[in-house]
């Protein structure tokens, strides 16, 4: 009988593990034509590297999935990609895992709802749309339809797929600030900022630009260097200038909204050490619980696209105040769209149903404390677990335009199989933290030995797999097995 474990983690005997033994023996169930290849047998294939590394007994199908006798009700998402650029390779990690993830419990006749939407807001996209002469809401349109083509390609299996730019989410970030506004969580700070006189704007750290205050490299960030890795303040940059206008920019004061994060310390200590975090990752936050949790901005000036503030003219909710009420949103705009499916019975205090994230590393932080303390300031459920991955480089080195690794998903599904990819990850992706890295070679290696060769299947219908480094280094697929590799 298949069990999880509390939090559902990958360990052998349950997670992850369980849940590709699964869905690699359904398939062969639900598509048990032999030796011919469609775009959703290679689900099959998908996991059978990763079985492989936990057990070397051969894994035969049986002759049917037994269904849980009591099936959950899960809600599980992926963080929102930015509404202001296209889905790429790296992207795809977290939605590929979070998927097999879900098309498991669904097969063992689970309520599994899965369920995302773009992140919509911010003054990147509001810059963007001014470069481009649109406004912010058809840019975010059309990036909508473009990441949605991309997912579809990729076999991305979302129950509901929305955006943070919606009346949904307008009203649960109203509802989440007037209830710790109320509470006495939320306090008014006055705060000296960087200014752009020329556009007229208050200017993030990362529109700030200038020399690296402990190393001296040129063109850094006004927050960190991305060459000795050191943290500042935008103050502290030296010969700063506005990467939108190139003006000098000037500290003007300004007042600020700040969430009182540190009013749920107790709260957090006992959620991030009961079971609803990786290991490292519960034992990495007890560094900002030693520092003692400060309070977090919640709040940008105008020119700002997003939501204004309720009583506040000119004052916007900070991106990453309104991007996980996204989850939120998206499956309220689910449940007016299904019958009997209600909202509350996920998202009350009282609710049995789990709750599940699936995230990026570099977004613990905002995941595993601003959210659940929001959450509870509110009067909402916490979450079940957050489940992090590591990045994805490509031969060994982080993903780079010049040396042609930075990949589109739209690029690569005009030349290759996205099984192909799927697979890949899957049999790459662990239960840490750690980096997974995409290696071409072995990458070519691995799907002519693992998908064509080992499996025997048709040219005709799974072309084996060529990757040659041209110029743009994107990969390309020939018709012609076997696979090779030229520089």
């Amino acid at each position: 009988m298949l069990k999880f474990d509390g939090g559902g983690f990958y360990t052998k005997s349950s997670g992850l593990y369980q849940a590709i033994r699964w869905v690699f023996m359904a398939r062969v169930i639900v598509r048990p034509a032999p030796r011919v290849v469609s775009d959703r047998i290679f689900l099959r294939f998908e996991v059978c590297a990763i079985i492989e590394r936990f057990s070397p007994i051969p894994i035969e199908p049986p002759e049917k999935i037994e269904m849980t006798p009591n099936p959950r009700k899960i809600l599980v998402t992926s963080a929102l990609p930015y509404a202001n650029g296209p889905i790429h390779i790296g992207h795809l990690v977290e939605y590929i895992q979070t998927d097999i993830w879900a098309r498991f419990q669904k097969m063992r006749g689970h309520q599994c709802l899965y369920v995302c939407a773009d992140d919509a807001h911010g003054t990147p996209i509001m810059l963007r749309a001014r470069q481009e002469g649109i406004e912010p809401e058809q840019l975010i349109a059309r990036v909508a339809r473009e990441h949605q083509a991309d997912f579809a390609g990729f076999r991305i299996g979302f129950d509901n797929y929305h955006s943070t730019h919606s009346e949904e989410n307008h009203h649960f970030a109203t509802t989440i600030y007037e209830r710790n506004r109320d509470a006495g969580h939320i306090v008014r700070r006055t705060i000296t900022q960087a200014y752009d006189p020329l556009e007229q704007m208050f200017l993030p750290d990362r529109f700030i630009k200038g020399t690296c205050p402990k190393c001296g490299a040129a063109d850094q960030y006004g927050d960190n260097c991305e060459v000795c890795g050191a943290s500042y303040s935008p103050a502290e940059l030296k010969d700063p200038v506005s990467a939108v206008s190139g003006a000098v920019p000037e500290q003007r004061e300004s007042d600020h909204y700040f969430f009182k994060l540190g009013d749920f310390t107790d709260l957090l200590k006992q959620w991030t050490r009961g079971g609803h975090l990786q290991g490292e990752v519960a034992n990495k936050l007890d560094e900002w619980f030693e520092a003692g949790l400060q309070e977090w901005d919640i709040s940008r000036d105008a020119p700002y696209f997003g939501f204004e503030i309720p009583d506040h003219p000119g004052k916007y909710f900070y991106v990453w105040l309104d991007a996980p009420i996204g989850y939120m949103a998206s499956f309220k705009n689910l449940c007016e769209r299904t019958q009997g499916l209600e909202f509350d019975e996920f998202w009350s205090p009282e609710s049995t149903a789990e709750l599940y994230h699936f995230i990026g590393k570099d977004i613990i932080y905002f995941h595993a404390l601003f959210w659940p303390a929001m959450l509870h300031g509110a009067g909402f459920r916490t979450p079940s677990a957050v489940f992090a991955h590591g990045f994805l480089t490509v031969d060994g080195a982080k993903m780079s335009k010049s040396r042609g690794t930075f990949i589109k998903a739209r690029t690569y599904l005009e030349h290759l199989n996205p099984e192909y990819l799927r697979y890949y990850f899957a049999a790459k992706l662990g239960a840490g933290v750690d980096d997974i890295d995409l290696n071409l070679e072995d990458f070519a290696q691995r799907v002519n030995s693992d998908l064509v060769a080992r499996w025997s299947i048709s040219p005709a219908a799974a072309p084996a797999l060529s990757t040659s480094a041209s110029p743009a280094g994107s990969p390309t697929a020939s018709r012609n097995p076997p696979c090779s590799m030229s520089s």
